[in-house]
C-alpha cells in the first residue's frame, strides 16, 4: 500500500487511564499530563517544520482524541477532521470498568496474559478482524500527507499495517502516550 507522509499518535492521557479504567467507546476528559502531553506532541510536530496546509489533521471522533488534536491542527493551520474508522476499539462488557474490576470479573487465563489475549477476550467487544478492516479503510482512502490522533489499540493496528505487517505481528508495536510514530517513504521514526 502507498501511503503519504504520515503522523501516527495516541491521545494524552485521560482520567480513565490514570485510574486504571477502560474506555474503548466511552470517554474521559484528559489530565492535566494529558494537556501537557498534547501541547509537547503539537511542539514536536512544528519542530518538524511541516508546511501549514500541507497535512490534513485526522481524529478519532472521542473528545479524547479530539482535545489532542486541537493544538496540532491550530498550529498546523487547519481544522480537525474526524473519522469514525479511527475511533478506539469496542470494550463490551468491559467499557468503563476498572482493571482491577475486570481482573475479579473475569480472571486473566494465564499469569502473564498479553495485552493481545486481554482484548481478545472482552466480553462482546469489538473483534480484530473488524478494527483490522477499518483501519486498512482508513488508511487507503489517505490521499494526503496526515497527522493522525487515534488511541493506543486502533494505533498499533495502523501502524502494523503501515508498516506493512499482518496482525500475526501486532505485539511487536509498540505503545506509548506521548509518543509521535512518523512514517515517511516507508520507514517509521519514533519522535519523543
Amino acid at each position: 500500500m502507498h501511503l503519504p507522509e504520515l503522523y501516527i499518535l495516541r491521545h494524552g492521557e485521560t482520567v480513565a487511564n490514570a485510574e486504571g479504567r477502560m474506555q474503548g467507546g466511552f470517554d474521559s476528559p484528559l489530565t492535566a499530563k494529558g494537556e501537557a502531553q498534547a501541547h509537547a506532541m503539537a511542539q514536536r510536530l512544528a519542530d518538524q517544520g511541516l508546511a501549514k496546509g500541507a497535512f490534513d489533521v485526522i481524529s478519532s471522533p472521542q473528545g479524547r482524541a479530539i482535545r489532542t488534536a486541537e493544538p496540532i491542527a491550530r498550529l498546523m493551520g487547519c481544522d480537525v477532521q474526524t473519522d469514525t474508522r479511527i475511533a478506539e476499539i469496542g470494550m463490551g462488557q468491559w467499557a468503563g470498568l476498572l482493571l482491577s474490576d475486570i481482573a475479579e470479573r473475569w480472571p486473566a487465563p494465564s499469569e502473564n496474559e498479553s495485552v493481545l489475549e486481554f482484548y481478545r477476550r472482552v466480553p462482546e467487544g469489538e473483534s480484530f478482524d473488524s478494527l483490522w478492516a477499518r483501519t486498512g479503510a482508513f488508511l487507503s482512502d489517505l490521499k494526503r500527507p496526515a497527522v493522525v490522533v487515534t488511541h493506543g489499540f486502533t494505533s498499533r493496528f495502523l501502524r502494523a499495517q503501515v508498516m506493512g505487517w499482518g496482525m500475526d505481528r501486532l505485539g511487536e508495536v509498540p505503545d506509548g502516550q506521548g509518543v509521535i510514530f512518523a512514517f515517511r517513504g516507508g520507514q517509521q521514526t519514533i519522535l519523543k
